[in-house]
């Protein structure tokens, strides 16, 4: 009998019962989640949860998102090999791994230095060379890497921020989370030679978006009504 790799099974759970029977049906991105190892992704106290479908902390006041909100934010991205995408909010880099198993160019900025250094370690261990971590204010995007053919922020926004827009290419697709601190709706934005097309899809709960074009740092801790 063949050797099941570590938590092979639970990710085989993970992909059948919280991916596809929630109506993931993209099979490049099911492929992704079974394939990038979540567990790898998370501190080690939490590696026994990992495959549950919940955002768990990294540190730093940050979370790792619930798969399904990963399968689903890279499914509505429609990223295809070869295309180069933006990814808002490294944290531990699960979702820039899953975009690079997929075939893209990531860059991927994260705001705190000691996640973005170990997310860059961890990326570089687990083999994931095709993606750049870069320490900054990802609401002001990376300009050096646009225009992106896609851009995932994983960091709720009160609105999508300009710089951001401005860097998504013509054809392009953003997926963001935009609300309050409490609840925000996941929009699909896609960018036209005549304007911005956006697209309510799923409710859901991420960890503010920090810097120029987010929530003021002095904002933290305090609620939003």
């Amino acid at each position: 009998m063949e050797e099941l790799k570590p938590f092979e099974a639970e990710r085989r759970q993970m992909v059948e019962f919280q991916l596809r029977r929630r109506g993931i049906r993209d099979e490049r991105v099911l492929a992704a989640m079974l394939h990038v190892p979540r567990h790898e992704f998370v501190p080690k106290k939490f590696m026994e949860l990992a495959y549950q479908d919940r955002p768990l902390p990294i540190g730093k006041a940050e979370t790792i998102s619930q798969p399904y909100i990963v399968a689903a934010m890279t499914e509505a991205a429609l990223v295809q090999p070869g295309d180069v995408v933006l990814e808002v909010g490294t944290g531990s880099g699960y979702q820039a791994a899953v975009l690079a198993w997929l075939g893209a160019r990531v860059y991927s900025i994260e705001r705190v230095q000691e996640l973005a250094e170990s997310a860059r370690a961890r990326l570089a261990r687990l083999g994931y060379g095709a993606v750049e971590v870069v320490c900054g204010d990802g609401s002001e995007g990376y300009s050096a890497g646009a225009p992106y053919q896609a851009i995932l922020v994983t960091a709720a926004s009160p609105q999508p921020p300009p710089a951001l827009v401005d860097q998504l290419a013509v054809g392009g697709r953003m997926v963001i989370p935009v609300g309050g601190f409490r609840l925000q709706r996941l929009q699909l934005m896609e960018k036209t030679v005549s304007g911005i097309a956006v697209r309510n899809l799923d409710s859901c709960q991420f960890v503010p978006l920090i810097g120029k074009y987010g929530w003021p740092q002095k904002s933290l801790g305090r609620e939003n009504a």
